[in-house]
């Protein structure tokens, strides 16, 4: 009999366990390279304020960050944080094909898919609110086909806690956890709702995310105004095809043939009919929306489950071709491997890049001017020099403007480079009108001299009695608008500083 609980939990852990393991071990390998992200950085400062939430975001993954960096600048152990996330997907997905009837090669099928689809390795490379959804949401899945193989109804509570700590990372769980529902109760599977212990799970779900919700109203939904923003200029909004395009790039052509699969295999089996329906309802509500094509992203997983399944049926009876299959995509996933992670130094990058692109390529979700290398890299550049920059310009400041001299920055990004880096220098706090900044309100007062990073000097002049340029920086690798970067000095501010801040609140 012990033998027999070996074999059986062997069979049911190991391939999870040998796939999550190669997982982390990728990304602690390659994920501390280049530096700091910008949002990083921003999460690290937003962590070091604790809230109850922040204009952008929940509380759980800003304090993640600050506390990675309790005991020193270390970008290491804050890469780990989303390492270890993309792990736990790739565990969690093979555990789900496993209770959807699959064995270790739809196992291996769907780990793989997971840990070497470019827009995962993303996820599992800079830390960010998705990455928490890349455990959470297939581990709920996983409790839900539990549940409709007959276990305990206060599974539903797992499935509550589950979406109530991904809804502290980011708000698009409450469009699976709706989804779910719904996709549940248009299946076979209904049977699983009528019980008290669903009603608890939602109930302990919504209590767990009341405090940020809280927050948000409290604040005036700053959330929606943002996304709103976002619609109205920053984004670019695609087309119902054009999304699905996209979601076939950023997975990977050649992977996401085994989640398109996936999705054939989910509505045409009523045991998995509850999968169809819940990615479906959670892509159309974010096509809907205008939201950005990985919004959706840790749906994924279940559909590379499924995917999984629907090949090692395919393949039933020509077991030959399964190492094939397993090699294609081993093979796609390390051909897009330097896309998702920093596998590869700045100069390297961009003569892959120029091969690969010429066959595949994504549409841009933002308005702007494209970096040499993808944004996610090129925004991790720059941000230690950048706030040397400011030092030297802080330090080039008299005595009597230096002793009372205040910080202003054009973005989060650039203000929270300057606050984290800029201890090591003794810079006074940078303020910003960007997102949560905007909240904490300006570091300066009325006369003080003002350093102002990447402003519009004809807006400079207007509010200055003099304005100079203290330095340009130069940033190559970074994004174009934070390349050659005007660092300007302003003295004699003629508005009064709490009086105009209402006006430089931007969300977006």
């Amino acid at each position: 009999m012990k033998n027999a609980l070996s074999s059986r939990l062997s069979e049911e852990y190991l391939v999870p366990a040998i796939l999550g393991g190669l997982t982390l071990l990728i990304h602690l390998v390659t994920n501390p390279h280049y530096g700091f992200f910008r949002d990083e950085l921003y999460f690290i400062i937003c962590g070091r304020h604790p809230d109850w939430g922040y204009v952008d975001q929940p509380p759980l993954v800003p304090l993640l960050a600050a506390a990675s960096q309790a005991f020193g600048i270390s970008l290491f152990l804050l890469r780990m944080i989303p390492a270890l996330f993309a792990a736990g997907g790739v565990f969690v997905t093979a555990r789900l094909v496993r209770e959807l009837g699959g064995g270790a090669f739809a196992q291996t099928i769907a780990g793989l898919c997971v840990a070497l689809a470019p827009v995962f390795l993303t996820f599992g490379t800079q830390l960010g609110p998705d990455d928490v959804g890349l455990w959470l949401w297939p581990l709920a899945a996983l409790y839900v086909a539990r549940l409709i193989q007959g276990a305990d109804p206060r599974w539903w509570l797992g499935v509550g806690i589950a979406l109530g700590v991904s809804g502290e990372a980011k708000y698009s769980v409450l469009f699976f956890g709706v989804a779910l529902l719904i996709g549940i109760a248009l299946s076979p599977s209904r049977r699983i709702l009528l019980t008290p212990w669903m009603p608890a799970g939602v109930a302990l779900a919504l209590l767990m995310v009341a405090p940020n919700i809280a927050w948000q109203v409290a604040h005036g939904l700053p959330m929606l105004e943002l996304l709103q923003n976002g619609q109205h200029g920053k984004n670019v909004i695609l087309t119902p095809l054009q999304f699905v395009l996209a979601d076939v790039v950023i997975f990977n052509p050649i992977l996401s043939l085994v989640w398109l699969g996936g999705l054939i295999l989910a509505f045409i089996r009523p045991a998995t009919r509850w999968i169809g329906w819940t990615f479906a309802i959670v892509i159309v509500a974010m096509i809907a929306l205008h939201a950005k094509d990985y919004y959706p992203a840790d749906a994924f997983p279940l559909l590379f489950a499924t995917g999984g399944v629907a090949i090692e049926i395919v393949t039933r009876r020509a077991a030959f071709l399964r190492p094939v299959f397993a090699a294609i995509a081993l093979a796609a996933g390390a051909l897009l491997l330097p896309f998702g992670t920093p596998a590869l130094g700045e100069t390297q990058l961009v003569a892959y890049g120029h091969v690969v692109q010429r066959v595949i390529s994504a549409p841009a979700m933002e308005h702007h001017k494209e970096a040499r290398i993808m944004s996610d890299f090129a925004d991790m550049h720059g941000w230690p020099e950048m706030t040397a920059a400011v030092a030297g310009v802080y330090n080039a400041l008299s005595p009597s403007d230096r002793a009372d001299a205040g910080i202003n920055a054009s973005n989060y990004g650039e203000a929270s480079a300057i606050n984290f880096f800029g201890g090591t220098y003794g810079l006074p706090v940078a303020s910003s009108g960007h997102n949560q900044y905007w909240l904490w309100g300006p570091h300066f007062k009325q006369g003080d001299t003002l350093i102002d990073v990447n402003g519009d000097v004809d807006v400079l002049r207007k509010v200055c009695t003099t304005v100079t340029l203290g330095a340009t920086f130069s940033n190559p690798w970074g994004m174009p608008y934070e390349d050659d970067l005007p660092i300007y000095v302003c003295r004699g501010l003629k508005v009064n500083v709490a009086a105009v801040w209402p006006q430089v609140r931007n969300y977006n």
